[in-house]
């Protein structure tokens, strides 16, 4: 895990948010195509960029929920997806009950069974633990 030397400083947040603004684009032209599972890779690819910054973190989880919540095969979706991935799409779902939305609470909560499946409970732990690189 990096520290918090690895953080990306305020100044760059406005980057970040010209990055986030890009890959809206791309994950609502492949929605439009119903290419839900490549718009969720899309939407997790570059998480790992840290920052502090609310707004780049507010950003992103809109992106992320977009395409999480037109996910219908979450099977499907899963086998595609690369076990690279888990781990990152585990803290959103966590991200996601925290809202307290229903619809976005039920779909986590279906997404987080199938994936607990699939990737074990370390991916819970992994998420439980790190407390460094939140999204």
């Amino acid at each position: 895990m990096a520290g918090a030397e690895g953080f990306v400083e305020a100044d760059n947040a406005e980057a970040i948010m010209i990055r986030i603004e890009h890959k809206t684009r791309k994950i609502e032209s492949l929605l439009k195509q119903c290419k839900p599972v490549e718009a969720l890779k899309t939407a997790l690819e570059g998480t790992h960029a840290m920052t502090r910054d609310e707004r780049c973190k507010s950003a992103h989880w809109i992106v992320v929920h977009r395409a999480l919540m037109a996910i219908k095969d979450v099977d499907g979706m899963l086998s595609s997806l690369d076990p690279e991935y888990y781990d990152i799409l585990m803290k959103y779902l966590y991200k996601g009950l925290a809202t307290g939305d229903r619809p976005t609470c039920d779909q986590c909560l279906r997404i987080h069974e199938k994936l607990t499946e699939k990737a074990g409970f370390g991916c819970i732990l992994r998420h439980l633990a790190d407390t460094v690189n939140t999204v």
